[in-house]
């Protein structure tokens, strides 16, 4: 099961979340989501447990709780969804509204 992690502090590292889910069963995996360009935490990551019922019980247990000074949101992950539209760039769509330009309603 893939479980969110999220409200991680700067200060944790992938084996702190490992040893703190460890402790409700088997993990396979553990990762802090990091910025691309200063690879600092982006305050969020994921773990992967192989066990649903041990997950549950992680998520129930770890829920709320501390971790270096930072209360932890946890979850079951939601998939990834393609379909979603994407956001930023220039917003673009703008036009002049008949101002300026060449001439200005003139008639030559």
């Amino acid at each position: 099961m893939n479980i969110y992690v999220g409200n991680i502090s700067r200060d944790v590292t992938e084996a702190d979340l490992k040893e703190a889910f460890a402790a409700f069963g088997a993990v396979t995996s553990a990762s802090i989501i990091k910025e691309k360009y200063t690879d600092e935490s982006r305050g969020f990551g994921f773990v992967e447990m192989p066990n649903k019922d041990e997950a549950d019980k992680a998520i129930a247990g770890l829920n709320g709780k501390d971790l270096k000074g930072r209360a932890l949101t946890i979850n079951e992950a939601r998939p990834r969804t393609e379909n979603r539209p994407r956001t930023g760039g220039f917003g673009g769509g703008r036009s002049s509204g008949g101002r300026g330009g060449f001439g200005g309603g003139r008639r030559f």
